[in-house]
């Protein structure tokens, strides 16, 4: 699909949202239903279409360390492929490549191949072109094109945990972060806000049961940017105001991070937990939507709850962020960390 194609069809999401709210409501009035298509029209204006895809990050992070590169792929929709920056160094990719890369001092060979627009249901496709490049660690984003493309949740949520079985079953890691809040997404006004977020929410949590019956570990990633995002849109949104700018995917990468790294088996003190908790896996799930930055993860017949320093004693708003700017502060970024091929 052309650039073009794509963010054509994204501006049309939200008469889909508005059309399924429509339907899904019993007893709606014509005057409700009506309500709901002006506020998806509204949104579709006020988010201008996108100019260009995002830069590719694809190559060798921290060759300077050394020894076998540490294979990584990242598989999801727009957020996963950094839609909405400019520079290579600020996608998610890059952010997480140079992360681990600097942890573990070792270096790390990204192959980005997330697809913008893509549903959960490309997710097959993705993971067929992951499996050529034998992966070490598989970092997953998806959701939020479901919930605006009215896919059936139990057929997405079973592509995401069959990509995640077969992944494991290639001997990788994988780390999934479950579908983002779009009630937070300010162009979208209530009573459309409401129900997107009721998706949201109702998809992370089915999300979250399907990759850890699957092995893989979840990281609810709900509003827990939405204090940053109300309090500087300007500074955390793309200039689309619907995807992240290059601050707001470092802040989504820098939540993640600690789990990316304890599940590569690090000791790192960003792997440390500061709370944990073991429940039922459906209690589990439900618990960790509605309380954003929690890690899933398997444990026998159980599902175990982190939650790590950046979440243990203030909001997300307030957490302290690493030196730096944008970008380079979540990671310590530098050029010389980057080698394509």
């Amino acid at each position: 699909m052309s650039t073009i194609d794509a963010t054509s069809s994204a501006h049309w999401r939200w008469i889909r949202v508005a059309a399924r709210a429509a339907g899904a409501v019993a007893g709606l009035t014509a005057i409700s239903a009506g309500l709901l298509m002006r506020q998806a029209a509204d949104a579709r204006r006020i988010i201008p279409m996108a100019e260009a895809p995002p830069p590719r990050g694809d190559g060798v992070y921290g060759a300077k360390f050394g020894g076998r590169p540490v294979n990584l792929v990242i598989l999801g929709d727009s957020s996963a492929a950094g839609y909405g920056v400019h520079r290579p160094r600020e996608t998610p990719g890059a952010l997480f490549a140079t992360g681990v890369s600097r942890r573990l001092r070792r270096p790390v060979r990204l192959h980005r191949l997330a697809v913008v627009g893509s549903v959960s249901a490309g997710l097959p496709y993705q993971v067929d072109a992951a499996c050529e490049y034998e992966p070490d660690l598989a970092i997953i984003l998806i959701g939020g094109n479901d919930v605006t493309h009215f896919s059936a949740r139990d057929a997405a949520v079973r592509h995401l945990g069959d990509a995640v079985r077969r992944l494991r079953a290639a001997g990788c890691r994988v780390v999934v972060g479950t579908c983002p809040d779009l009630g937070a997404i300010q162009p979208i006004k209530p009573p459309l806000r409401w129900l997107a977020r009721r998706w949201s929410r109702q998809l992370a949590a089915a999300q979250t049961i399907a990759v850890v019956e699957a092995g893989g570990r979840t990281v609810s990633l709900g509003n827990l940017l939405g204090p940053m995002f109300e309090a500087d849109p300007v500074r955390m949104y793309s200039s689309d105001r619907f995807h992240p700018s290059a601050e707001g995917y470092a802040r989504a990468v820098s939540v993640m991070m600690p789990t990316v790294m304890a599940v590569l088996g690090t000791e790192d003190r960003v792997a440390i937990p500061v709370a944990e908790d073991v429940r039922a896996l459906p209690e589990a799930a439900d618990k960790a939507v509605r309380s954003p930055g929690t890690e899933v993860a398997p444990a026998g017949p159980w599902a175990r709850m982190r939650r790590y320093r950046w979440f243990s004693a203030r909001p997300a708003a307030a957490a302290p962020v690493p030196s730096g700017d944008s970008a380079a502060g979540a990671v310590g970024y530098t050029p010389e960390d980057h080698q394509v091929g």
